[in-house]
């Protein structure tokens, strides 16, 4: 498994109803995506970043393939063109120490 994560702020005064918009339609995206095994968003208390995004895929190939996608790419420039700011992707596969979650 990999899990890729998006994390950005929200541009000061953004239209948070078009973003709303744009967040659900790319989720549902996300969602249809071969290899896609679930979707998870946080917001951050604290402050910023201000999103974290997180995709579990079967494999990196999987997740390379979304990223190469039109239907990411659209996404993506509108994210950046209209919404965000400060973006960051990250992409973690399993610890050779614990590669399976652990639990008391």
């Amino acid at each position: 498994m990999v899990e890729s994560v998006l994390l950005y702020d929200l541009e000061r005064g953004v239209d948070l109803q078009a973003y709303a918009a744009w967040a659900k339609k790319t989720i549902a995206a996300v969602l249809k995506a071969p290899g896609i095994v679930e979707f998870r968003a946080y917001r951050n208390i604290l402050g910023s970043p201000q999103v974290r995004s997180i995709s579990v895929w079967k494999t990196l190939a999987d997740w390379a393939n979304f990223g190469e996608s039109d239907v990411w790419k659209a996404a993506e420039a509108e994210l950046r063109t209209q919404f965000a700011s400060v973006i960051r992707y990250e992409v973690w596969g399993p610890s050779p120490v614990a590669p399976e979650p652990l639990k008391p």
